[in-house]
């Protein structure tokens, strides 16, 4: 018994409640919607949740933008955002995924005060929502879309905010390529491309997809004014630069100029010039 209890122990991957290396392996195997679905039950104790303090600047850094009306989890997993969203949200609070598994725990899992609080089964790339929302919110779901996807993304989420509205997420500063961070990152990535070269469904799951300036690029070419905001909670590097950011991206009024030209149509002409 004791040597069947030590085998469990290192088949558990992150902790004795986490996944175990097979259950992790034929998530891998499938599509991403069905992966996740299996892994669901099991993924608030595994490192792919966002960590708590991150939670916690982001949401202090939105307290000083706030407060807002309604807001909206975008890919909310089990509905760690949807808190961060209660904490700044007077009226309601949405969370979408295409995971009917992770949407099954967060309607189990999370339980606010103050704003109503909804579940909706969508995909981020055509966002079943109206211009409805003051805030949209996304932590840790980029990594699942490739760069190619960026445009028709960030769109989805300007359609959905009200004039003046702001789309925010954290990001991190990358790490030095001497680091092991930098290298372990660097595998992951070469793995996942190797298995979606040779294996059906594919996994989009890469941790450096796309550049940060790529980002900056295609928010402000989908119509949204960006601003960077220091994570101070985080620190900051030999070089003074932050180590985590939150980019708070606002969907530009739709005014139309002297010219004729609408604000937005204005501002991706600087983009593009």
């Amino acid at each position: 018994m004791s040597g069947r209890r030590e085998v469990s122990k290192l088949t558990r991957v992150f902790s004795p409640e986490g996944p175990t290396l097979r259950e992790l392996a034929v998530q891998a195997l499938s599509s991403v919607e069905r992966g996740y679905d299996l892994l669901a039950p099991k993924f608030d104790h595994t490192p792919f949740r966002t960590p708590d303090p991150v939670l916690d600047a982001v949401a202090s850094a939105l307290e000083k933008k706030g407060p807002f009306e309604n807001g909206l989890d975008l890919c909310c997993g089990t509905g760690a955002g949807a808190e961060v969203l209660a904490r700044v949200c007077r009226e309601r609070v949405t969370g979408v995924d295409f995971s009917t598994g992770m949407l099954t725990v967060a309607r189990e899992r999370v339980s606010v005060e103050g704003p109503r609080l909804g579940w909706v089964r969508g995909d981020a790339r055509a966002l079943p929502f109206a211009a409805a929302f003051d805030l949209v919110v996304s932590f840790g779901a980029l990594g699942h879309f490739l760069p190619r996807e960026l445009p028709r993304l960030f769109g989805q989420v300007h359609s959905v905010l009200r004039p003046g509205g702001l789309f925010a997420f954290p990001v991190s500063a990358p790490p030095r390529p001497r680091s092991a961070a930098f290298w372990t990152l660097l595998a992951f990535d070469a793995v996942m491309r190797v298995r979606n070269a040779v294996w059906r469904p594919p996994f989009v799951m890469y941790y450096r997809a796309f550049r940060f300036s790529d980002l900056l690029r295609e928010l402000e070419r989908a119509g949204f004014h960006v601003e960077l905001c220091p994570l101070e909670e985080f620190g900051r590097r030999a070089d003074g630069s932050p180590r985590a950011r939150m980019i708070a991206a606002r969907r530009l009024p739709r005014r139309t100029g002297p010219a004729g030209r609408t604000a937005v149509q204005t501002a991706a002409g600087r983009v593009n010039s």
